[in-house]
């Protein structure tokens, strides 16, 4: 089966972006005027594309879908449905802290307390990306946190710089075997 190709958008900028914390996927915050309009200036990008977005799939918390919400009234009639599977992950009591803080733990693969491991984060983003790489679109964008951005490069081996808010890369699926 061919290649195709996905996009990845980050959500706009919310408070805990702007005051360099944690936010992790059981933290719903909604964005900030900034990342509204940093939201609507990527999507109004997203609309030069030659290439025609057909579906929207976002993670159901405040900051994606209200990024994916702005995002379909630049394109138009594009479907939006939300997947569990995109959204952010569950930080726990490192929530609310300092990002220079909690990176060396993160660096050396600890759990945060109350969150998810690395490996249940990865496991879970995998799943979706399968999942919604079976739908068939033929490009499609995924909206989600940083932290989704991230594992969506080690799992396709193509690892990029940490993302801006609204930033947007374009992804390779992975090719499906055929049996």
């Amino acid at each position: 089966m061919g290649e195709r190709d996905f996009l990845f958008m980050r959500h706009g900028e919310t408070a805990y972006n702007r005051l360099h914390v944690r936010c992790g996927g059981d933290v719903d915050i909604p964005l900030t005027e900034q990342g509204e309009q940093q939201a609507w200036e990527a999507a109004q990008s997203l609309s030069a594309l030659p290439d025609r977005i057909d579906a929207i799939v976002a993670s159901p918390l405040l900051r994606t879908r209200r990024t994916a919400e702005i995002l379909r009234s630049v394109l138009g009639d594009v479907p939006i449905r939300f997947h569990d599977g995109l959204i952010e992950r569950r930080l726990g009591q490192w929530n609310g802290m300092a990002i220079a803080e909690t990176q060396p733990l993160i660096d050396a693969g600890a759990t945060p307390p109350g969150g998810e491991g690395e490996a249940e984060f990865r496991d879970r983003v995998g799943r979706a990306l399968d999942e919604i790489a079976g739908h068939g679109h033929r490009l499609p964008v995924l909206v989600g946190s940083k932290g989704v951005g991230r594992v969506l490069g080690i799992l396709l081996g193509d690892l990029r710089p940490p993302m801006a808010n609204a930033g947007v890369v374009r992804f390779h699926f992975p090719a499906r075997q055929e049996n």
